[in-house]
């Protein structure tokens, strides 16, 4: 169990990849127009549109990422598998799809299903998917379907089964939702002192990689936090209400002095103790 999790966490590292690139070319864009955010400059407004591209649709990333990144040879086919799974149940749990299915008229959807697009569904799809894909990428089917042998097979079967998946959630998801909403709610209402629990929290999942799986909730919208977004947009979110200064980009704040100065220090260190001839590949490691 323990060597699985692990596993979920590795893959995890492959949608979070995505963030610093559109940490770097929203603060870039912010950078060159800190005033009207993009308003008054085309360049700074090709930056930040860039950037938020990624970060509106990181539970995409997570879907497709986590896909490729558990499928046991790292195929293509695993992360096609990852997004049509990811269509597939997002268009069905939608308010319109649920309406129809569910034959209810659009306002007595539960409001749950306004936030099915959230990293906690793309990391759902993406072991499934993942899943689906180490188990049935070999299958050999008779000669007149052999074009679909193998990987091919995959993501056909992915759509089919997330039918099923998104069945449960339409019962599951507004539970699990509300669950996640009360935890985010709590933890924001302690202040400094949720702050500090999340991190305590995030560092104990660090050995088996879910720390990710936890930051998806404070840092997107997935309980309603969305602190990265909102603490990127700034001044646009102060004034809608969505930001609150010093308060805002709390659920981040402690890994820089870490990033900043611990890692630095950490590779410092084993600089210094690394034997003299070793020295120059030490620097490399570092």
């Amino acid at each position: 169990m323990l060597s699985y999790l692990q596993k979920v966490g590795r893959a995890l590292m492959v949608p979070v990849a995505a963030l610093p690139a559109a940490a770097i070319l929203m603060g870039l864009g912010y950078w060159i127009d800190p005033s009207d955010w993009g308003g008054g400059n085309s360049l700074a407004a090709l930056l930040i549109t860039s950037g938020s591209a990624i970060i509106n649709n990181m539970s995409t990333l997570f879907a497709i990422g986590i896909a490729y990144g558990m499928s046991k040879d790292k195929d293509g086919a695993a992360a096609l598998a990852g997004f049509v799974g990811y269509l597939v149940l997002t268009t069905l749990c939608s308010p319109k799809g649920v309406s129809i299915i569910e034959q209810l008229p659009i306002d007595q959807v539960p409001a749950a299903f306004d936030n099915i697009n959230n990293q906690f569904i793309g990391i759902l799809v993406g072991i499934i998917s993942a899943e689906l894909y180490n188990r049935f990428s070999h299958i050999e089917l008779p000669n007149a379907l052999s074009f679909f042998n193998g990987r091919l097979l995959v993501p056909i079967l992915t759509s089919f089964v997330m039918i099923f998946v998104a069945c449960a959630l339409m019962f599951v998801w507004p539970v699990i939702y509300d669950a996640l909403v009360n935890f985010g709610e709590n933890i924001q209402d302690m202040g400094s002192l949720g702050a500090g629990i999340y991190a305590f929290f995030n560092r104990l999942l660090v050995p088996i990689g879910l720390h990710h799986a936890l930051n998806s909730v404070f840092w997107f919208d997935v309980a309603g936090i969305n602190d990265i977004p909102n603490f990127l947009a700034g001044q646009q979110s102060i004034d809608s209400g969505k930001a609150e200064v010093g308060v805002t980009g709390r659920y981040q704040a402690g890994f820089f002095p870490i990033m900043m100065f611990g890692l630095p220090g950490a590779a410092l260190a084993m600089y210094h103790c690394a034997r003299p001839e070793k020295k120059i590949k030490s620097t490399v490691l570092c």
